[in-house]
């Protein structure tokens, strides 16, 4: 790709409608096998009193495979192998385990991420404002489910549109609750391999069957 085409890239999908951002970055990710980031996590509203803001680092492999390990202020480890996820916060000393939905079922906004769902086929889009604390120059694009999900009522991709790389995720959950993801430093095709979506069960805590929710 020249510069010209690259620069004509650009302004296209700048000016371009929901559907056609929705189609053109459902096309970039069908080509992304694998990506990392660093990630700073945001939750108000909802259950909580007060904002809470927590940070991370988060691999994800299509597809089904994703780890988040939250660093601070408190460690957290959310796994998931493809089959079962795993949500583990040592402090509490138990470990939730839960099944990896079928087929393309994105039962969690994470999962989405991890290659369950089409943007195309599974949500209506819509460009909005850009929610608060997301880059400049990036573009919103919300995303209400066909079909009513239980853990999230829609969500937002905040892509930038010259890479369409994704910098930022916002959803809101049924107890009107909103969870915000800046991501930085986003690496992707990088050979990540099986093994770094293992989860070992620690000695000496309980092991909870639930629904998934990481």
């Amino acid at each position: 790709m020249t510069w010209l085409h690259a620069a004509l890239l650009v302004v296209a999908l700048s000016d371009a409608t929901a559907p056609e951002l929705a189609q053109a970055l459902q096309k970039k990710y069908d080509g992304v096998k694998d990506f990392s980031a660093d990630f700073t996590h945001t939750y108000e509203g909802g259950v909580l009193r007060k904002p809470i803001s927590e940070r991370g680092r988060m691999v994800i492999k299509k597809p089904g495979k994703m780890r988040w390990q939250y660093t601070a202020p408190e460690e957290k480890l959310f796994v998931s192998d493809g089959v079962k996820m795993y949500s583990y916060i040592p402090q509490d000393k138990q470990v939730i385990v839960a099944t990896v939905p079928p087929e393309d079922d994105a039962a969690t906004p994470t999962l989405f991420l991890a290659g369950k769902g089409s943007l195309t086929r599974d949500f209506t889009p819509s460009l909005i404002e850009l929610p608060p604390g997301m880059p400049s120059g990036t573009k919103a694009l919300k995303l209400v489910p066909k079909a009513k999900q239980s853990d999230y009522d829609w969500l937002v991709l905040v892509v930038d549109p010259a890479s369409l790389d994704l910098r930022g995720l916002v959803t809101v959950d049924a107890q009107g609750g909103k969870s915000s993801f800046l991501f930085t430093n986003l690496k992707q095709n990088v050979g990540l391999a099986d093994k770094d979506f293992a989860f070992k069960i620690p000695r000496g805590v309980d092991v909870v069957s639930a629904s998934p929710r990481p």
